[in-house]
């Protein structure tokens, strides 16, 4: 499946079904002061997980070390935090479970396991030819 319909089509639709369920029983003003209240309080955590990456960046920096897991971290939080700035509960969802550092470290593991595992298969085959000399004729 395309992933352009996915993004385009498919999460507009689940957030419009999910705000008229929860518009429903929530009533429509508490739906959107929900959303404005997902969206600020969010925003500051989005603000405090990034200081907090960015020090630990820092401090690996100061040490020498690569801060790899903060760059890609820091990306999940700027992510993150565009996400919980789209209205919508399924956005917002997915915007504070990158925010989290445990879901964080478990998503980063599953993505990378999964791209060694292809390199690891790519390394692994052998590809077999043969050398044909041609020499061409010096005029």
């Amino acid at each position: 499946m395309n992933p352009f319909f996915i993004i385009f089509i498919g999460i507009p639709a689940i957030e419009i079904f999910l705000l008229i369920k929860i518009g429903g029983k929530l009533g429509a003003l508490n739906t959107v002061a929900l959303i404005f209240i997902t969206a600020v309080i969010g925003i500051y955590f989005a603000k405090l997980q990034g200081i907090q990456t960015l020090r630990s960046g820092m401090i690996n920096l100061y040490q020498n070390k690569m801060p790899i897991y903060e760059i890609i971290s820091g990306a999940s939080i700027a992510v993150a935090a565009l996400l919980l700035i789209i209205p919508g509960f399924f956005t917002d969802t997915i915007g504070f479970l990158l925010l989290i550092p445990f879901t964080r470290k478990i998503l980063f593991s599953l993505t990378f396991k999964s791209g060694i595992k292809k390199e690891k298969e790519n390394k692994n085959r052998t590809i077999e030819g043969e050398i044909i000399d041609q020499e061409k004729d010096e005029l």
